[in-house]
């Protein structure tokens, strides 16, 4: 049991439990299963009705699933969970031994506890020859004598559909009334017997069942009792984080609780999830099992619309502070150099052949495009709003000498406020100037007004194209633009395209592995 917060923690690890835990983990989530190891079909030898499972014993099925749950990440502990409460938006789970574990969301599959009747011998022989679900055990008891025990008004329906199993089925109405009229005439006319008399306790002959003692003292030959107990959901850690297990009423009749939840095992309480017979005292081992799965994958499904949220928040966050001063503060105080000192591939490209003028890089960072235009002859200022990064530019500059640094000028300024003048620049040229629409189209039009008569304009961005590269760094699919679209925002009247293109350019991905970047690039001159 790690430290850290698990994604969900599952209370119980039985078919449900196991089910939703399996789901998760390949899901790619972090999962801890606990589990008291108390599972209710314990006393029964085999398990039935679960497709290509037929007859396997419950342990063996247990093992199975644990097995499967932790081959893809899952993890599984034995334990007594003995309280569960929440910590603001975490769930916290304590143990009987003192030990605890934090989740972000809570599976209970806890099951319930048959309350059997107050005859003796009955608990002993549970899930052997004392039964209760005609679908789990009438294959093994077909054509034996049987007996049902009366516990409430649906014994004669439980008669009845044990008598599908076998022709010689007994009535044996225990401390309740016999039955009359219209019950009575189903009975009869389905040849099965109805025993008045309340059943004292088991006859028991070799480790089997042979029959019941009745309170006048006959003993009522049988091969198996059925006897339908009271399913009570256990349900009681789940009282603290306010969920309370219901009453269930068939005919009228009170025959057990479950915890109320949705068909997917969602409780009134946010993040707590239930499955199997905690949820639905009916549920046999296949339907705890696809509860289970079904709750998993619910559960992770809440867990996908949180984690978009809060991604959507930071999203947005990043989007309004990634490209302002404070966060380029930071970025570039983070490390000594955060770019390679090497000037811009598109700008070596188009510049090498102008005649130096005068030329303004916006977003000069540590003036690698700056410091080499003032090598070729170029009056360079360079504007950035991050002071740290202007100050390394200067510092480049003056290792270079005094003509260099003469040529460069390094200004503190956003140009969204503080525009550049009109006409005063042979190249204006912005590399990777991102920003959400409308600001980027003000910005790149005054970036184009500072363009003098027969100047060149050189903008280079990422194209849209790279948000499929794995190598990419950028996913802020608005800000990024192709270079036709900038080019749409210039006047014809004013402006001949020299260069609206994609280009593509060798980089280096996350793993060092050679990726494909590919640049918009417009270059334009004004006439």
């Amino acid at each position: 049991m790690r430290e850290e917060t698990y994604d969900v923690v599952v209370v119980g690890g039985g078919a449900a439990g196991l089910s939703g835990a399996l789901a998760l983990s390949r899901a790619r989530r972090s999962v801890l299963v606990i589990d008291g190891g108390q599972p209710r079909n314990a006393p029964a030898g085999h398990v039935h009705n679960y497709l290509t499972r037929d007859g396997a014993s419950p342990l063996d099925l247990l093992t199975a699933g644990r097995d499967e749950v932790t081959r893809y990440g899952g993890e599984v502990i034995d334990g007594a969970v003995t309280r569960a409460r929440r910590d603001g938006e975490i769930f916290v789970v304590t143990l009987a031994d003192g030990r605890s574990t934090r989740a972000r969301r809570l599976l209970v599959t806890t099951g319930l506890q048959d309350e059997l009747p107050d005859v003796p011998g009955i608990a002993r022989r549970w899930g052997r020859d004392v039964l209760h679900c005609p679908y789990c055990h009438g294959w093994e008891v077909r054509d034996r004598r049987i007996g049902v025990l009366a516990t409430g008004p649906l014994a004669g329906h439980q008669a009845e559909l044990w008598r599908q199993w076998s022709a010689d089925v007994l009535l044996l109405t225990h401390e309740t009334a016999p039955p009359a009229g219209e019950d009575a005439d189903r009975l009869a006319a389905r040849e099965i017997v109805v025993v008045e008399g309340a059943v004292t306790a088991l006859e028991v002959v070799d480790d089997a069942l042979t029959g019941v003692r009745l309170a006048s003292g006959e003993v009522v030959a049988l091969d198996a009792l059925v006897v339908a107990p009271r399913f009570i959901a256990r349900g009681e850690l789940l009282a603290e984080l306010g969920v309370t297990p219901v009453d269930v009423e068939m005919a009228g009749h009170t025959v057990g609780s479950q915890v109320p939840a949705d068909a997917n095992g969602a409780t009134a309480v946010a993040g707590v999830w239930v499955a199997g017979n905690v949820a639905d005292l009916r549920a046999q081992v296949v339907t705890a099992a696809a509860a289970g799965l079904n709750a998993g994958a619910a559960i992770n499904a809440d867990l996908v619309a949180e984690e978009t949220r809060q991604a959507v928040d930071d999203y947005r966050h990043r989007a309004r502070t990634m490209f302002e001063a404070p966060a380029w503060e930071e970025r570039y105080q983070a490390a000594p150099a955060i770019w390679s000192g090497r000037p811009n591939a598109q700008l070596v490209a188009e510049a090498a052949g102008l005649a130096p003028g005068r030329a303004l890089d916006v977003g000069c960072g540590e003036g690698a495009d700056a410091l080499w235009l003032a090598e070729r002859g170029w009056q360079v200022t360079g504007v950035d709003i991050s002071t740290t990064a202007l100050e390394r530019a200067a510092a480049h500059a003056a290792e270079r000498g005094a003509q260099i640094a003469e040529r460069t000028d390094w200004v503190h300024a956003d140009l969204r406020e503080q525009p550049p003048a009109e006409g005063a620049y042979d190249l204006v040229s912005a590399h990777f100037m991102h920003l959400p629409g409308d600001a980027r189209r003000d910005l790149y039009a005054r970036l184009a007004a500072a363009v003098a008569p027969g100047g060149t304009l050189l903008i280079v961005g990422h194209h849209p194209r790279d948000l499929r590269n794995r190598g990419h760094r950028m996913h802020f699919p608005g800000m990024m633009f192709t270079a036709e679209e900038i080019a749409a925002e210039l006047d014809p009247a004013d402006w001949d395209l020299l260069a609206v293109q994609t280009r593509p350019r060798a980089a280096a991905g996350h793993g060092g592995e050679e990726v494909t970047h590919h640049d918009a690039v417009l270059v334009a001159r004004r006439r």
